[in-house]
């Protein structure tokens, strides 16, 4: 049973990388893996800090070649949705990361389930969120 689409968070990427059985279960039946650039940058970013930065960049470029990757970059609607989100979640005193707001911003512009282990995205109203098979089914 194959999910369309989701987008992957970076948690989602690194359990998935980290061979957790629920991320990779959850990769393995999907048909289309959406990751933006604010995600790809955040993993970038981790990669630095990192001993094996090489390794996981030569690994995330193989993971972006997939035919089943599809790679949303930031536009002008996603930014409507980002001011949209911003203004609710300040509305409700629940602020979270800047980034987390652009990635949500995308999941609900293209309306994508977002595959997260981040509860901070629990505050943000229209997105849909999973982080086990039966969320995506």
């Amino acid at each position: 049973m194959a999910i369309k689409s989701i987008l992957i968070d970076t948690n989602a990427y690194t359990a998935f990388k980290r061979h957790q059985n629920q991320a990779v279960e959850i990769i393995e039946n999907v048909d289309i893996i959406a990751i933006n650039t604010i995600i790809i940058g955040e993993l970038l970013g981790g990669f630095a800090l990192g001993n094996k930065q090489e390794t996981n960049r030569y690994e995330l470029e193989k993971f972006l070649e997939s035919s089943r990757i599809k790679i949303f970059p930031i536009d002008e609607k996603t930014s409507e949705y980002y001011a949209i989100i911003y203004h609710q979640l300040r509305k409700k005193g629940k602020p979270i990361p800047t980034n987390d707001i652009w990635i949500a911003a995308t999941a609900i512009q293209h309306d994508l389930i977002l595959f997260t282990y981040d509860s901070d995205f629990q505050h943000i109203e229209n997105l849909k969120l999973g982080n086990c098979l039966a969320d995506f089914i």
